[in-house]
């Protein structure tokens, strides 16, 4: 506890140095130090290059986030942005004001963190990110459970398909699906993904059943718009022999819960994650077209993924949650 005081401590110290130095080079003088949330805000607008944005993430209007960046300008004396009617761009002195403030911030987030983590119960908000698939059936009904378990918590869950900068959005942990790109980040892997190509028994009846993979040229494709799922399936047979074959349909759908909803009311045949259609084959809904090959778009070594900024420390509140996750998911 001693340690993590002194080290809360000596963060502040650095705040209040970098302050008053910056105050003394621009005015000559100091006044009482600003909120950090002033700051913090600074570091925000600095990372997302507009007012309008940082307003976004924190539900306030552009225009408070104007003033506050006015009355920081005001305090050092200084201007940190030149503004135009379309651009916001960072002057000479902001620049050098964020590469200083930007790391102490960090560090004294940390060392709140640390302080909050050894008082006991993980608390404040954890902010999750997942695509709205994944997030919607294998998060959010585990979600009440996550919640009972850390009552002090609260959970944002952001479920988009794009790809969120976590630093930016402060996002502390994102489920991340396919092939990682090489980065800084932390990662985890929360489990493997295998894609079946799925049809429901009414469509097969009426359409015929498929004996090869090569038969899909003969069947409408329900398909997904990304490279590599929209044009042709890559199969696996047990002798490792590899085959490309093409697809095409009459229906293109970005979301794999609506390919999985359209796949059981007879569409068509759809290529689907495991997480996603097991429940689904097993109760007889759809059916593994091609249950003696693996198949993918892409690569057949994905997975989801568990991926958070590196750092020094990690909170216990990821920790938890990364846990938690991990452990419903080898259940199920």
């Amino acid at each position: 506890m001693n340690n993590t005081h002194a080290f809360s401590a000596r963060i502040c110290h650095a705040l209040e140095t970098v302050l008053l130095q910056t105050k003394s080079k621009y005015r000559g003088h100091a006044h009482k130090l600003m909120d950090i949330s002033v700051l913090q805000l600074f570091v925000e607008v600095m990372k997302q290059g507009s007012f309008a944005a940082a307003a976004r993430d924190r539900n306030v209007d552009p225009s408070s986030v104007s003033r506050a960046i006015s009355g920081l300008e005001s305090e050092l004396g200084v201007r940190l942005f030149q503004r135009t009617t379309r651009q916001l761009s960072p002057t000479e002195a902001g620049t050098t004001y964020f590469e200083r403030m930007e790391p102490l911030l960090e560090e004294l987030q940390q060392a709140i963190e640390v302080t909050t983590d050894v008082s006991g119960q993980p608390k404040g908000t954890l902010r999750v990110t997942a695509s709205v698939s994944f997030g919607q059936h294998c998060i959010v009904p585990l979600l009440p459970k996550f919640q009972a378990r850390y009552s002090e918590l609260t959970v944002d869950l952001l479920l988009t398909d794009a790809v969120v900068d976590l630093l930016a959005e402060r996002i502390d942990v994102a489920v991340r699906l396919g092939i990682l790109a090489e980065s800084t980040l932390m990662a985890q892997r929360l489990m493997p993904t295998r894609y079946r190509v799925c049809a429901s028994p009414a469509y097969l009846k009426r359409a015929g059943r498929l004996q090869l993979p090569q038969d899909l040229a003969h069947h409408n494709c329900l398909l997904f718009p990304l490279a590599g799922f929209r044009t042709r399936w890559l199969f696996k047979d047990k002798q490792d022999q590899l085959s490309e074959v093409p697809v095409a349909g009459k229906a293109m759908i970005s979301n794999a819960i609506a390919l999985q909803q359209c796949a059981i009311a007879g569409m068509g045949v759809a290529l689907l994650p495991n997480w996603l259609v097991d429940a689904d084959q097993q109760a007889g809904i759809l059916v593994d077209v091609f249950p003696d090959y693996e198949v993918t778009a892409t690569d057949f070594n994905t997975a989801a993924w568990l991926v958070y900024p590196s750092r020094a420390y990690v909170p216990a509140k990821v920790r938890g949650f990364v846990d938690f996750l991990k452990q419903s998911i080898e259940r199920e």
